[in-house]
């Protein structure tokens, strides 16, 4: 059960309790984590792999995207149950699984380590995202060198996250949640006007349950980073702490008081993620059935530094030449705000990192802001580098998303796991979504296995 550990000050601040709202209507004003959350996800997995996806095997795997869509849904619920409800971090959840190996410091469980590795693949998909944002600007301005847009878009993100503020952060992102959606589900409507619109037989196509296996590491890719992936759901988890979600219902009290509290602002989490599957559905579909439905018609195959170039074809084949603004606005949208969110929710990790490996304490909580800020001022530059080095975003993206299905067993087994073994009965999961969890967590071991045979080996 939950026990009484130092109060964090990160995640449940002194006198910070407040009773949950009562009506949708004024849960709806607790809501934010989503927004920021559904920048990260509306990302490279829909623009770049997506796409890719359908424009490598047509409409055949449509039931594979939407799987990819909704599977990973109920673990950032449940894990961010977890978080809200005991007051841990991510990571300090991380570092309660069984099995310690040693640290530097001290000994830790062998998920941090884990983690650790992870960052590797993810700041190379990080470079593959603002590089695909680089690519974006280019098709505005075709005089410049891609690289150069990556370099001032990498100055933007560190400026704008060198202040660490989460609200600063959320207004950002809610603009360009708003834009990037608008164009994707207008770009996919006209489409039907055209000679490539989408019949019932070719949607019907999509749920015949095939899976092409010569493209199977691009579709466990597409798994691993379309929807919310591993990384999503873990700084999820940091957007509901910063949100205020576990300070509001305050330290465990065995109180009918406490559970009150915190059944009411699970209602609130439960709208939260809803919104972000709402979304993430909306935005991902139209760019699959846009690869198959033009590119792979026409015979494309997005790869390389022409990546996005050969992306607006979506667009520019079946409304004419003139929507190439159109497209590029919204990819530059779509991967710009991937590219902030995405360090926003890696400076998160950093301090915590620190904590469980010895090197600081839980109580230093300027360090911890100290930290955020300056890991969102420098790391986009990795990413500069690193897309200098490859240039192919497809090959970027592709290698954290593989990396990205391989990380999410392990973040649903242990969900189960601390659940279980720490949250009150009160507060656990139904029946319906205690199963669906077991049952995502039996699927993902199935992918992170396809994924070691298909890429490693």
């Amino acid at each position: 059960m939950l026990d009484r550990e130092p109060r964090d000050e990160y995640t449940q601040p002194a006198d910070a309790v407040r009773d949950p709202p009562r009506t949708f209507v004024d849960r709806l004003k607790y809501l934010g984590p989503s927004v920021i959350i559904s920048a990260t996800i509306v990302g490279s997995g829909e623009i770049i792999l997506t796409a890719s996806l359908g424009a490598a095997v047509g409409y055949s795997m449509l039931w594979w995207v939407l799987l990819s869509c909704w599977s990973k849904s109920i673990l950032q619920a449940e894990l961010a149950r977890y978080v809200v409800l005991s007051g841990d971090t991510y990571l300090r959840a991380l570092n309660r699984a069984p099995g310690k190996v040693p640290g530097p410091k001290k000994p830790v469980s062998w998920p941090i380590i884990l983690g650790l590795l992870a960052f590797i693949p993810g700041f190379t998909g990080l470079g593959g995202v603002i590089g695909g944002a680089g690519q974006a600007v280019v098709l505005l301005f075709p005089g410049v060198s891609p690289v150069l847009a990556v370099g001032v878009l990498a100055v933007l993100t560190s400026a704008l996250l060198a202040s660490g503020s989460y609200l600063r952060l959320e207004k950002v992102m809610l603009l360009l949640v708003m834009t990037f959606t608008f164009l994707t589900l207008t770009s996919a409507g006209l489409m039907q006007n055209t000679e490539f619109a989408t019949q019932l037989d070719d949607l019907a196509a999509g749920f015949e349950f095939t899976f092409a296996t010569e493209f199977a590491v691009l579709a466990l890719a597409a798994y691993g980073y379309t929807g919310v992936n591993s990384g999503e759901i873990s700084s999820y988890s940091y957007w509901c702490v910063e949100k205020g979600y576990p300070a509001r219902i305050g330290r465990f009290e065995d109180s009918p008081a406490w559970y009150a509290r915190a059944n009411g602002w699970l209602k609130v989490l439960r709208t939260d993620v809803w919104i972000t599957l709402f979304i993430l559905t909306l935005a991902t579909i139209p760019f699959y059935i846009l690869g198959a439905g033009v590119l792979h018609a026409t015979g494309q195959q997005p790869s390389g530094n022409d990546t996005i170039v050969a992306l607006s074809n979506m667009f520019t084949q079946t409304l004419g030449s003139w929507s190439l603004w159109v497209f590029a606005v919204g990819a530059f949208c779509i991967l710009f705000s991937s590219s902030i969110a995405g360090v926003a929710g890696g400076a998160r990790y950093i301090p915590d990192y620190l904590i469980e490996l010895g090197f600081t304490s839980r109580d230093q909580l300027n360090v911890r802001y100290a930290i955020i800020r300056w890991y969102g001022a420098l790391v986009p530059f990795i990413g500069l580098l690193l897309y200098a080095g490859f240039q192919r975003p497809v090959l970027m993206v592709t290698i954290a998303g593989s990396f990205a299905a391989i990380m999410l067993p392990v973040q649903s087994g242990l969900t189960i796991y601390l659940q279980a073994k720490r949250l009150p009965r009160e507060v656990q999961p139904g029946f319906v979504a205690k199963w669906l969890l077991r049952a995502t967590f039996v699927f993902q071991c199935a992918m992170a296995l396809a994924v070691v045979y298909f890429v490693v080996l």
